[in-house]
């Protein structure tokens, strides 16, 4: 996945809003087109499946490979995100758990719980998760499974 032609999406739920515009500055730092799919304040209460579903919905197009979610603890919007076809969403919690769904499950969504972890694990996440191949060989049999 090389920076200068991937977008990425994200959204958050309004428990992850304030860790999602962290994120979104972090990745156009690092080069890459944001879609940000919302929540656009931390203020009003939204329902995180629609926000997992914004971003399932731009892997499925082929709008983007990858995305990102966010909410309180990033399960309820990885589940939501995983009720979609094709989408592989893992809620990591720091960098190996992170670099490890990439390689052994070629997960296409990261999912972060902003009441768990901090800023910096996050962006360490976010980097591990966009910048490690998925290793395929014995993991590919596995991950057709999945689908």
């Amino acid at each position: 996945m090389t920076k200068a032609s991937k977008s990425i999406a994200i959204a958050a739920d309004h428990a992850g809003f304030a860790l999602k515009a962290k994120l979104v500055d972090e990745l156009r730092d690092s080069g890459y087109e944001v879609r940000d799919l919302g929540t656009h304040d931390a203020t009003t209460s939204v329902d995180y499946p629609d926000f997992g579903a914004a971003v399932a919905q731009a892997i499925a197009s082929g709008e983007v490979e990858r995305g990102v979610v966010v909410c309180g603890t990033g399960i309820g919007i990885s589940i939501a995100a995983n009720r979609h076809a094709g989408v592989r969403a893992a809620l990591c919690h720091d960098e190996t758990s992170a670099r490890l769904c990439r390689e052994h499950n070629d997960a296409n969504v990261l999912a972060l719980g902003a009441r768990l972890i901090g800023d910096v694990v996050a962006k360490d996440c976010l980097h591990a998760f966009l910048s490690t191949d998925f290793a395929g060989d014995r993991h590919v049999r596995r991950v057709a499974k999945l689908g």
